[in-house]
């Protein structure tokens, strides 16, 4: 077995993103401080979904600003982790991470769009608004736990598969807390619209796993 030498020279624009993400969060601890730490504690206490989710749900500044701490961490992780993965030593340059970025920024805006576009649709906004507010909060969440991920990746544990795979399941598992809590809190609506709700389940949310998947293992 032969080798293989791994340059680490190359991940400066990787610390200079990683810490650019860390100032969204800054700014949000810094204007909306009783907000956060309502938020920082959302997997183990509701009070952040009940508190907010009447209010400048999808536009307040504090739910942009982890969003787009969210956007390049998740963009950041998928990158990381498919070089570990599939061991791709040479693929240490910010074109792949581009297009990995590109692709989620559109997804993620183009996925919110149609679920408000359907909410408008079948006369049902207001409680869709409210679904995807709390969708996207555990979404953003999770963007903390592939923060510290990628500061393992980037400067601890840079070839560990332990930790990608860690991370994907409290990924997962944080996500799942928040898909129990809208289908607890909207029962009455998704029995209502349940082959709707079907369609949405595979296209929108089974359909991007499995892309994900797909894309870490190839």
């Amino acid at each position: 077995m032969e080798p293989i030498l791994r340059t680490y020279g190359t991940i400066d624009w990787i610390t200079i993103l990683i810490f650019s993400s860390l100032v969204f969060v800054v700014m949000a601890k810094s204007m909306f401080y009783s907000r956060f730490l309502n938020f920082i504690i959302l997997p183990f206490n509701n009070k952040y979904i009940f508190m907010y989710n009447k209010k400048d749900r999808l536009m307040n500044w504090f739910h942009v600003f982890f969003t787009l701490f969210l956007i390049i961490n998740f963009a950041l992780f998928l990158y990381l982790a498919r070089n570990v993965l599939l061991d791709f030593s040479q693929d240490y340059y910010p074109t792949m991470f581009l297009i990995i970025l590109t692709f989620l920024l559109l997804f993620l805006l183009v996925k919110v769009i149609l679920q408000l576009g359907n909410g408008i649709i079948f006369g049902s906004k207001k409680v869709i608004s409210e679904i995807i507010f709390k969708k996207l909060s555990y979404l953003n969440y999770s963007g903390i736990v592939m923060f510290l991920t990628n500061v393992l990746l980037s400067f601890v544990l840079q070839d560990s598969k332990i930790v990608v795979y860690v991370a994907i399941f409290l990924i997962l598992l944080v996500n799942a807390i928040g898909w129990a809590t809208a289908l607890r809190n909207h029962q009455k609506f998704i029995a209502n619209h349940f082959f709707y709700f079907i369609l949405y389940l595979c296209a929108l949310e089974i359909a991007p796993l499995v892309i994900i998947g797909s894309y870490l293992n190839h």
